[in-house]
């Protein structure tokens, strides 16, 4: 019984409802910035943003520290839409006012077809997408036309070409 008591103890049980993040701790390089806008005597403070800013060259100089900004965040999410993916917290959850992406538009550039018959499909963006169900598309897809992606319940997701209804997709890459 001790033995379980030790178990729980490294292994604390979570909930299974998700919790919002809280926000990462900026790096300790960038913090160090801001603490030279507290430093009152003007050489010093000078000497302090001069020196910061220094390591925060080399350190994105070696890719030890990337910035990004919203735009870029907004296209990274956006080019990994209906993929699975831990949350690593790297593109800062659902920020304030923003809203979850629950839909991405794009063109055709190539359509072919899987070992069960099913489309598939490539957008200019990279993205290739498989269709899951066996529903018939009217007018058959082909470079050029296009479509919207929906996430859907569950974590599905539907695409609609050319404005006609949607079949069931799955993100390939």
């Amino acid at each position: 019984m001790l033995a379980l008591g030790a178990l729980a103890a490294l292994f604390p049980v979570t909930s299974v409802a998700a919790k919002p993040q809280k926000q990462q701790a900026r790096p300790e390089l960038f913090e160090a910035v801001v603490r030279c806008r507290g430093v009152s005597e003007s050489a010093a403070r000078l000497k302090c943003f001069d020196d910061t800013t220094a390591m925060l060259q080399q350190a994105a100089d070696r890719r030890d520290l990337v910035v990004v900004d919203k735009t870029q965040v907004r296209e990274a999410r956006k080019s990994l839409f209906g993929l699975t993916m831990p949350d690593l917290g790297l593109f800062g959850g659902n920020d304030e006012g923003e809203e979850e992406l629950k839909q991405i538009e794009g063109v055709l550039t190539n359509v072919g077809s899987n070992r069960d018959g099913y489309y598939t499909f490539l957008l200019a963006d990279g993205a290739r997408w498989s269709q899951i169900d066996g529903k018939p598309i009217a007018v058959a897809p082909k470079a050029g036309h296009k479509v919207v992606v929906k996430r859907g319940s569950l974590g599905s997701y539907m695409m609609s070409v050319a404005g006609q209804p949607g079949v069931k997709v799955q993100r390939v890459n």
